[in-house]
């Protein structure tokens, strides 16, 4: 492995991903750097979900390079792969199987990938289901009688359910109201410290950004036209960049006037 695979966890260059005559990735380059928080901004439909889509293989590229931990996507990076149980994945609406417990659901990804006893899968669940919060009382509740952050705090446990090096989140904070939220960004940096984690998060979330992100990437364009800390996003005088980071609701990100 060469050095700049050690460094980087996931590495995109001149990336295009089209659906018919629509370029939607338009040689597009992106380094995630081992062990941070990047947040991926850009405005609806811009694409955000389609480059992380493409990174884990679910959507095919027209041409460019994408590399995950150091393994090249031309060999294999889809669900069904090795390499595919190096990251784990939380959808934007938990994507939980209805007909499933929260600790069946947990359990989904062992029994699919590995081969193992019934109890250690029960161990290995209930072990990742305290992780994120969720107790004794919950474990045998059906999606349906979940609350919409403890949705996705099961969902966030099986993500995490085959210990992955990386894990991708689609809007993980979208749908709960401010409190839930909070606690949320503050789980994910917690669980990003414990564990060491990279995390490849897409959110319009100004709160998270500022918050939990150590780089923050802005795609427009189909190109990322800035990437940084959030003190560099700010500076940024790229037009949509600029739009995103001053407009009327981002004033939390602002210092104060005396």
């Amino acid at each position: 492995m060469d050095a700049l695979a050690e460094l980087h966890a996931i590495r995109v260059s001149d990336l295009v991903v089209g659906f018919g005559r629509q370029v939607v990735l338009d040689h597009l380059s992106l380094d995630v750097r081992r062990g941070e928080i990047l947040g991926l901004v850009g405005a609806s439909g811009g694409g955000k979900s389609v480059l992380m889509r493409t990174i884990i293989g679910l959507i095919p590229k027209q041409s460019g390079h994408i590399e995950v931990m150091g393994r090249d996507s031309e060999r294999g990076l889809g669900p069904g792969t090795t390499v595919a149980a190096t990251w784990g994945i939380l959808f934007q609406q938990g994507a939980l199987f209805s007909s499933l417990t929260a600790r069946q659901n947990v359990q989904f990804p062992l029994r699919e990938m590995l081969t193992m006893s019934e109890k250690l899968q029960d161990e290995i669940a209930t072990a990742k289901l305290e992780m994120v919060g969720i107790g004794p009382d919950d474990w045998d509740k059906y999606p349906a009688q979940l609350s919409g952050g403890m949705t996705k705090r099961v969902a966030l446990a099986r993500a995490l359910a085959l210990d992955p090096g990386i894990v991708f989140l689609d809007e993980p904070t979208s749908g709960l109201d401010p409190i839930a939220a909070g606690d949320f960004d503050q789980l994910i940096k917690t669980l990003q410290t414990t564990l060491g984690l990279t995390v490849f998060m897409v959110t319009h979330d100004l709160a998270s950004l500022n918050v939990v992100c150590d780089r923050v990437a802005a795609l427009a364009d189909g190109k990322i036209v800035a990437i940084g800390p959030m003190h560099d996003l700010l500076q940024s005088e790229h037009p949509w960049v600029h739009a995103y980071f001053h407009g009327k609701r981002s004033s939390m990100l602002q210092p104060k006037q005396d």
